[in-house]
């Protein structure tokens, strides 16, 4: 009976200084879910909706954040200190999200043609697809929200935003805030 009163402390002491179970990426993304929606269609204001982003995109902003090149809170929080693998994780997951849908209401007839104007002329197509869902590290635009469109072109068009390409900060530069509302008006109404 000794040897077991021996034991006991010691497993006890053994299990109370054991690391707690690290959590699977997947258990994990639902944290990423709370904010970017479930369904892969975000509800947050000026938070991205994730559904039908490529992974190679969805990896490079995750890196960016985990570099410190973006510097949004609370993601760069979120993935400090995570492996290449568990962004990858994040990545896949973030790719069988549901594209998310356009708005039911609220479309305006003039701002999505002189939206749809802009990205003819600015040629968006050529990177993003020509149905805009995005092409490799290219986003998907189509249906995402239109308040998160209009701050990621803002901070691109301050430099205060990076790329895989410089591109992103040469094409906003030049456009007016009313431009920037109008192409965050056609891509957030496209299906």
């Amino acid at each position: 009976m000794r040897p077991i009163l021996l034991i006991a402390p010691a497993l006890g002491l053994l299990l109370a200084t054991a690391p707690a179970r690290a959590e699977s990426p997947a258990e994990k993304f639902k944290t990423c879910l709370a904010c970017h929606g479930e369904s892969g269609q975000s509800s947050q204001p000026a938070t991205p909706s994730l559904g039908g982003q490529r992974p190679l995109f969805a990896l490079y902003q995750l890196v960016f954040f985990r570099g410190g090149q973006r510097t949004e809170q609370p993601m760069v929080d979120i993935v400090k200190g995570a492996s290449d693998a568990e962004l990858q994780a994040y990545a896949d997951a973030i790719e069988r999200l549901p594209a998310p849908k356009p708005p039911a209401e609220g479309r305006d007839a003039a701002r999505f043609a002189a939206g749809k104007a802009l990205a003819e002329r600015l040629r968006c197509a050529s990177c993003h697809g020509a149905d805009f869902s995005g092409q490799q590290q290219m986003p998907r635009l189509a249906s995402q929200r239109q308040d998160y469109l209009v701050h990621a072109m803002l901070t691109y068009k301050s430099g205060k935003r990076v790329g895989q390409l410089a591109m992103m900060p040469e094409i906003m530069r030049p456009l007016s805030e009313a431009d920037i509302q109008a192409l965050a008006h056609f891509f957030a109404y496209l299906p």
